[in-house]
């Protein structure tokens, strides 16, 4: 129990209040019954009185229960947004702003999935108590915390008023961030083949690409149309800034694992995804985030800003395994193909993403695999690396792709 005191922040509003008995209360009223019923049955004044006695002590439970006692609760939740994993903690703050009486109060708060806790205590007139706890943190999403539970109890235990106090918020978890150097120098758009470059306005150069469905047509360009028979778009970003294109496999198949948890490997997939993706856009690159099942589809454009643009773990903060569809993963954009990674599980089908990977200049494909045989190999002009956790995978993408290391 602490000192007289209050919160920082104003309390929360109490709603929904319900007077019931507790566990016994429903043992002494059914002592009461048999005692009166035995009374009447045998005669026993004796009996008639125990049991009109314990009948009062319900009664004056009931009513102590209901009475006016003030309870209020206040929570200071911090930070309100954090990186999975990190930490999260919270202060439940209860106050008896009562004048009169003092009260029994336990209660429990809902943490996401789980529930706090808070243990019985007699809080005087004006007296306070807190409790800390640690938000979980291993989920990304938005986690829903409140509002508070609390039971204030009569006299003797036998009744309680439950109410709901504190309110309700969220604390939003997003994807890890681990540093790294997210585009090697052979991804530059600059060093694509001579076929892709025209000389625009003395030494401009300009990369084209095939026309897609809902581009500009105006940013068509008409010699090199009329020279391939092949509808070409320009494309007037920096040539020296490569595009980055980031797909998640989202499919719950391609994580299982013996041993292992689906939803665990996922959050390490997630994580590669995430520092890549922020890397790139904290270079100035843009970057494209997709999923394989189509949930997710982002494009952020570069800019020398030095911040990963927050659109992108925003997103991932929401992307979750998909339902089982049967459906053939969604294959991935035809543009923006001068780095494609692409992020799975053990259990992906690699081949459909080393042959999705080979139309970039340059092509990775990441597998989070519990048990990897191979951390490192090749299948064609595509890497393939594989390692149990995201931090080896970034390390090993450094090591082999951005420093073309291997071994």
């Amino acid at each position: 129990m602490k000192s007289p005191g209050r919160p920082s922040q104003p309390p929360g509003r109490r709603v929904n209040p319900r007077l019931r008995l507790t566990g016994r209360g429903w043992a002494v009223a059914g002592l009461a019954a048999v005692a009166v019923g035995l009374a009447v049955a045998w005669r026993y004044p004796g009996l008639a009185a125990a049991g009109a006695g314990l009948l009062a002590l319900l009664a004056v439970s009931l009513g102590t229960a209901a009475g006016r006692h003030r309870l209020t609760a206040d929570r200071v939740l911090a930070p309100a947004q954090v990186p999975r994993l990190g930490d999260c903690s919270a202060t439940l703050v209860v106050i008896n702003t009562g004048r009169r009486l003092p009260v029994l109060v336990d209660g429990s708060e809902p943490v996401g999935p789980d529930t706090l806790p808070l243990p019985a205590t007699w809080l005087r007139p004006g007296r306070w108590t807190e409790v800390g706890y640690r938000v979980p943190t291993e989920r990304r999403g938005t986690l829903p915390v409140g509002p508070l539970r609390l039971r204030r109890y009569g006299v003797a235990g036998l009744a309680a008023r439950t109410e709901f106090a504190g309110g309700e918020t969220t604390v939003r978890v997003l994807p890890r961030v681990m540093p790294v150097r997210a585009v090697p120098p052979a991804a530059r758009r600059g060093q694509v083949t001579g076929d892709e470059r025209v000389a625009q306005g003395g030494t401009d150069l300009v990369s084209l690409r095939e026309y897609l469905p809902g581009d500009d047509l105006r940013r068509l360009h008409w010699a090199t149309t009329a020279r391939t028979g092949t509808l070409m778009v320009r494309e007037d970003a920096d040539p020296s800034q490569a595009h980055v294109t980031v797909v998640l496999d989202d499919r719950p198949a391609s994580y299982r694992f013996p041993g292992a948890d689906p939803a665990g490997l996922f959050e390490e997939a997630v994580d590669a995804a995430a520092s890549l993706a922020a890397g790139a856009s904290a270079a100035g690159h843009p970057v494209r985030l997709r999923s394989l099942g189509g949930e997710l589809d982002l494009a952020v454009a570069g800019g020398l800003t030095g911040h990963p643009d927050p659109a992108l773990l925003a997103a991932l903060a929401e992307v979750t395994l998909r339902a089982e569809t049967g459906n053939s993963a969604a294959p991935p954009p035809a543009r923006d193909l001068d780095l494609l990674v692409l992020v799975g599980g053990a259990a992906t089908d690699l081949a459909g993403l080393v042959l999705a990977a080979s139309q970039a200049v340059v092509g990775v494909v990441l597998a989070v695999d519990p048990a990897p045989v191979e951390p490192v190999r090749t299948s064609g002009s595509v890497l393939v690396l594989s390692a149990p956790r995201a931090e080896p995978l970034l390390r090993g993408w450094e090591r082999t792709v951005v420093e073309g290391r291997v071994g």
